[in-house]
This record gives C-alpha cells, structure tokens and sequence, in this order.
C-alpha cells in the first residue's frame, strides 16, 4: 500500500513539474540569443548584423539630464548620428532631452520601461512597458521606433511577444565596451570594443550611468572620439542603425 501511495505521489508531482519546466524553457529559451556566438551564428540580424562598410553605433539606458547632452555634444563635434535605446521611466522624467535627441537628428529605440530581469514569466507586464514606451517614443520623435533592445539583453518568449505586437524588430550588439564597470576606463572601453567591432557591426555603450557603477559613463564617453576614428581608418561609415543595411530591411526577420 505504502508503495502505491508513493507512486501515486511521485506521478502527481510529475504532472505538476513537467508543465512547469516546459512553461520556464519556453519562457527563458530565447535568452540563448544572449551568447554572442549562438547570436553571430543563428541569427545575425538580431546581432545588428548590417552593410559590410557600416558601423551601428547604439546607447542603452537614457535619457540622463546630466551624461546624455554631453554624448550629443560630442556626436556633434565628431559629425556622426546615433540610435539611443530609451527606458520609458527615464523618458517620463525626462522628455526634454529626449527631444533633444531627436533634434540633434538621432534615432530613438525601445529599452523597455524599466531595466529589470525577466527571471519570472510576466506577460502582460511586458506588453504593458514595452508597448507604454513605444508610445512615449512615438510620442516624441513623432513617428513610431523601429527597435527594441531588452534590458541586460535578455529575450524571452514575453518580451519578443510584446515587441512584435508593437512592431518593433529585436536588436542585440555584436560589440561592447564594457563601459557600465565600475573600473571602466576610455582606455578599456576602445580596447575591448574595437576588439569585436568590424564592418557591419553594432556598437552598444551606454550614455548614463542609471544601471550601472556610478560616473561609468565618463569611459564612453571618452573612448567615444577613438572607436569613430577606428572605425573610419577602417574605411567604415558610422550611424544609426536605420542606416545599417540588411539589419534595416523591412523584409528580413
């Protein structure tokens, strides 16, 4: 009998674990993108994959009344535009520079609205961000972002959900600077991007530090200048990634 109890026991328990691991695969599998090689590999447009003499140039995290002027202030002097991934809370506190983004002529992108870890399955709170923050972006550019990149850039199955229902096409980086350390310097921000950056590439750094070690945007910034001239002696242009190429086609997934 005690062995039949335990049997009985042990199925039920199995019918409530397997669904469960099945709903957490389905949910963190497409955090797999993460890795670089699976992304280069598998899927090179969700790496920012672009026209062989293109550089994407991306920054995550903003807008920031303090750092974000200074980043527009030096894409000005250097001559080149960018495309900035926007958190929808920073965008509500600070909608005047992202207007001033917009009018320095950079491309505005969707960053979620918070930049917190998908760990828990929370679909209608994707919807909910990603689609407030779409709006928020729409609202201010004046016409609707293209992209999203998630947070940490980590897909799940809700994320990707929530961006394709608000039309945004999912973009990851192909090259970092490591930028958001609390040891970052100019130095080890160009030396660690221009290590992974060729043509066709994109470029993630970050214009604040609201995510991350406090002040750690002064190595972005300073490393800024350094990777544009790297990139130019390579003979590669650099812009937004709605001038990227293939990674800009409409017609590819």
């Amino acid at each position: 009998m005690a062995r039949t109890s335990g049997a009985s026991a042990t199925r039920r328990a199995a019918a409530v674990l397997v669904p469960c691991a099945a709903l957490a695969a389905a949910h963190i599998g497409p955090a797999a993108t993460w890795l670089p090689a699976v992304r280069r590999s598998c899927f090179p447009r969700l790496a920012g994959t672009g026209r062989p003499d293109h550089v994407a140039l991306t920054f995550d995290d903003g807008p920031d009344p303090v750092s974000t002027p200074l980043f527009l202030d030096a894409l000005d002097a250097l001559g080149v535009r960018a495309t900035f991934f926007l958190l929808g809370e920073a965008v509500a506190g600070h909608p005047a520079v992202a207007r001033e983004t917009v009018r320095r002529g950079h491309e505005l992108a969707v960053h979620g609205w918070s930049h917190d870890r998908p760990w828990l399955p929370a679909p209608v709170r994707e919807l909910r961000g990603i689609g407030r923050t779409a709006a928020a972006v729409h609202a201010l550019a004046g016409r609707r972002p293209r992209w999203y990149r998630p947070p940490y850039g980590i897909l799940t199955s809700a994320r990707w959900a929530a961006a394709r229902r608000e039309g945004l096409r999912p973009v990851l980086w192909t090259a970092w600077g490591r930028d958001w350390t609390a040891d970052a310097t100019p130095a080890t921000v160009g030396a660690t991007a221009a290590a992974d950056l060729r043509g066709g590439g994109t470029l993630l750094l970050h214009d604040t530090d609201r995510t991350s070690a406090p002040g750690c945007w002064r190595a972005a910034l300073g490393a800024l200048p350094g990777l544009v001239a790297h990139c130019r002696a390579a003979g590669l242009s650099v812009g937004p990634l709605a001038e990227h190429g293939d990674c800009a086609d409409p017609r590819h997934g």
